[in-house]
C-alpha cells in the first residue's frame, strides 16, 4: 500500500513562491467534490513560504521554508473533529471532509502548526490535501511539487525503498520541524535553519582581511555551527 510523504530541502528553496501560487491556482474558487470545497479568493493559504532571516548587516543569511499540512500519523485535528469530519486515508493523507466539517472551528485550533485555515464564507476548516484528487486521477505528485523549479520538494511513496523520498528519509539526514509535538509528520525537512555565525577577521596592524584564517568559537554552548 502506498504511503505518501514529502521531503523539503530548505537549501534548495529559492523563494520563488511557485508552490504557493500553484496551490492558489488549483484551489482558489475551485471545488473538488469529496475532496475539498473552494479555497477563498482572498486568504486561505494552504501552502506557505516562511522567510527566515538571521544575522545582521553586512552578514545576513536568508532561508525560505515552505510549509503545508504535515499529514501526521497522529493528527490533532482528527481528535478534535466529530462525525468523521477528519479522516486519514489508507495512503496516509489526512483529509477534512468538506461537508461533515462545516461549522467545526475547533478543528482549526487543534493543529499545533496552525496550518488549517478557516473559510469564513463557507464556515469550514480547510488545508492542504496533497492534491489527493490529482493523485487519485493518476498524477504522480501535487501541484506544488510539479511547479518547484529547484527540486526543493520531493514527494512519493515512503514505503517504496526505491523512491527518492524514501531514500532521503532512510539517509537519516531528515528532521521534523517540531519533533516535540509527537505527531508523526510525513512532511520532513533537510537543512532547516540553524545557528548562523559570520564575520570578518581583520589583521589589526595592517588593517587588512586575514585570508584563510581559522576561527574557533568558545563559550557555554560548544555546539559547532
Amino acid at each position: 500500500m502506498t504511503r505518501y510523504g514529502m521531503v523539503v530541502d530548505v537549501s534548495k528553496c529559492i523563494g520563488c513562491y511557485n508552490c504557493f501560487l500553484t496551490c492558489r491556482d488549483e484551489y482558489a474558487g475551485n471545488a473538488y467534490p469529496g475532496y475539498s470545497a473552494p479555497q477563498p479568493l482572498a486568504g486561505g493559504n494552504w501552502s506557505r513560504v516562511i522567510e527566515v532571516e538571521r544575522g545582521q548587516y553586512p552578514h545576513v543569511k536568508v532561508n525560505h521554508v515552505t510549509v503545508r499540512c504535515m499529514h501526521c500519523d497522529n493528527p490533532g485535528c482528527l481528535k478534535a473533529a466529530t462525525d468523521g469530519a477528519v479522516y486519514v486515508r489508507p495512503d496516509g493523507i489526512v483529509m477534512i471532509d468538506p461537508e461533515k466539517a462545516k461549522g467545526q472551528r475547533s478543528i482549526v485550533n487543534a493543529c499545533p502548526y496552525r496550518l488549517i485555515e478557516w473559510n469564513e464564507e463557507l464556515g469550514l476548516p480547510q488545508k492542504c490535501t496533497f492534491c489527493a484528487h490529482l493523485l487519485d486521477a493518476g498524477e504522480p505528485e501535487p501541484r506544488c511539487v510539479e511547479s518547484c523549479p529547484s527540486g526543493a520538494l520531493v514527494f512519493g511513496d515512503l514505503d517504496d525503498p526505491e523512491s527518492q523520498v524514501a531514500k532521503l528519509v532512510a539517509s537519516g539526514r531528515t528532521e521534523l520541524m517540531h519533533p516535540e509535538f509527537g505527531l508523526g509528520d510525513k512532511v520532513v525537512y533537510l537543512h532547516l535553519p540553524k545557528k548562523f555565525v559570520a564575520g570578518t577577521v581583520i589583521l589589526g596592524d595592517i588593517d587588512e582581511v586575514a585570508v584563510g584564517a581559522t576561527v574557533s568559537l568558545k563559550g557555554a554552548d560548544t555546539t559547532r555551527v
